[in-house]
């Protein structure tokens, strides 16, 4: 069949399209930035990559009348827009008003579980979703999920992050709310089990593990599978924008993800029946089984994707292509270039940039700089990256996000998501026998241009010291 996949780049998008490519269905790819989209080898004449902003109904028409199924797996719960519900309103109704005018039998669309009665802001925008996609002329399955349990996850990174780094949590009283966690095995088995599944038309399910759990459980179950000892003590006065700022400080999640997470973790989110896992013939595993299973994927170095890597976790709307050309105008640039003795191995070096591996060189101030970003609401530098040694444009690499790299060339080229009074691009490129290395500002006004001149004397030796580390 003809699969439209909305969210491509997102968590459950990237890891979605190649179990579709594997059946046999030809996937035509929705993003709004082409330069984002990252597509294996082995798939390229599998799929179509269409550039698509559902906020603009002209764009929207780029979508194909000859579709058979679409999943939308649109959310933009963190986005920088306090009226989020309304632009996902929106966006749904122009998605709407275009499949219409398609062939299109199936819309499949993954939701949040919404049987509280008390509903979060970002949870009744899902459910407003959900009832605008049934006006279509299509028949429309929604599957309601409650936490994701997965490598990559933005709940399975969050977990992890307390029990990793607080022995002792003094915690809100939103840790004692239920919730109903799914691995993400299960979700992706549920979506593929639905395709033009006649007894899912026109119908919402809940999907969920076998554990109904509160969140201290799920912290304690995640410090059982790794043997550590935790003590969990819950108080009444913690408010809702201390538990966002306590998210924030202590995990990688932006303050906009903490703050719509907190608002959604005080609502029980437990399914209702458990019908769709007998109509589609799944036995979702335990919540202990699902972090086993994640836990192999990190430790393997084989994350597929990860929430870190979509837009939600970095403070910019826009695309990434409008920062690809590095500017020389009205800039500063710190020039630096050496002799490489072995290719390979300079560029393994760079591709391994950042992360656990670190900068190779002062690490500590690269570690200072990301707390004080943290400090003045920035993303800081705990967002790391996915995978070790492997990067693609549109991937975050702690207070970086990848705007182009490619291995054939030797160029990496990243742009700064830190606070800044002004613009920052770090390159890398090697041409002939020579490592080229860039670091570019453009400064906002006068208070951009004290900001490069206070670092500068710090570049000397960061810069330098980085560049011989790549060589030798």
């Amino acid at each position: 069949m003809k699969i439209l996949l909305t969210g491509a780049t997102g968590y459950i998008g990237k890891r979605l399209l190649p179990l579709l490519v594997e059946q046999g269905h030809e996937v035509i790819c929705c993003v709004r930035d082409k330069n984002r989209f990252y597509c294996p080898i082995e798939f390229q004449s599998k799929i179509t990559v269409i550039e698509v902003d559902f906020l603009d109904e002209l764009s929207v028409q780029n979508i194909p009348n000859t579709i058979d199924i679409a999943y939308y797996l649109i959310h933009s719960m963190s986005g920088s827009a306090t009226n989020y519900d309304e632009l996902e309103s929106l966006s749904a109704k122009n998605f709407v008003s275009n499949l219409n005018q398609t062939r299109v039998q199936q819309v499949i669309y993954l939701s949040g579980i919404v049987n509280d009665q008390a509903l979060s802001k970002h949870l009744s925008s899902r459910k407003k979703v959900e009832d605008i996609l049934t006006t279509g002329t299509f028949a429309t399955t929604t599957l309601r999920a409650g936490i994701i349990v997965g490598s990559g996850s933005a709940s399975f990174d969050i977990i992890r992050d307390l029990v990793n780094k607080l022995p002792v949590m003094i915690t809100p009283k939103w840790l004692n709310t239920r919730c109903q966690p799914i691995a993400i095995t299960d979700v992706l088995d549920i979506l593929m089990r639905s395709l033009l599944n006649p007894k899912t038309f026109d119908q919402s399910f809940d999907i969920g593990g076998p554990d109904i759990l509160t969140y201290k459980e799920m912290l304690l179950g995640f410090a059982a599978a790794k043997n550590l000892k935790r003590w969990i003590f819950t108080v009444p006065v913690m408010t809702p924008k201390l538990s966002s700022y306590w998210l924030y400080f202590v995990t990688s999640t932006s303050y906009r993800l903490a703050s719509a997470l907190v608002s959604s973790m005080k609502v029980e989110v437990v399914c209702n029946d458990n019908r769709i896992n007998d109509i589609v013939q799944v036995k979702p595993m335990t919540y202990q089984q699902a972090l086993k299973r994640a836990l192999i994927k990190v430790d393997e170095d084989k994350v597929a994707s990860s929430w870190k890597d979509s837009m939600i976790s970095g403070r910019f709307n826009t695309n990434l292509s409008n920062y690809l050309k590095v500017p020389k105008k009205d800039c500063f640039i710190d020039r630096r270039k050496m002799e490489i003795i072995d290719r390979e191995f300079t560029i393994s070096r760079i591709w391994s940039i950042g992360g656990e591996t670190g900068w190779y060189y002062g690490d500590w101030l690269w570690d200072l700089r990301g707390f004080i970003d943290k400090l003045y609401g920035g993303v800081g530098s705990r967002r790391g990256r996915t995978n070790r040694h492997d990067i693609h444009a549109g991937d975050a690499l702690d207070f970086w996000r990848v705007l182009y790299a490619n291995k054939q060339e030797g160029k990496l080229i990243l742009f700064a998501e830190m606070k800044l009074p002004g613009e920052a691009w770090l390159e890398f490129k090697i041409i002939g026998n020579t490592l080229y290395q860039s670091a570019t500002f453009r400064p906002n006004g006068i208070w951009g241009k004290l900001y490069w001149y206070s670092v500068v004397p710090f570049h000397g030796f960061i810069f330098k010291g980085m560049l011989q580390k790549l060589i030798y």
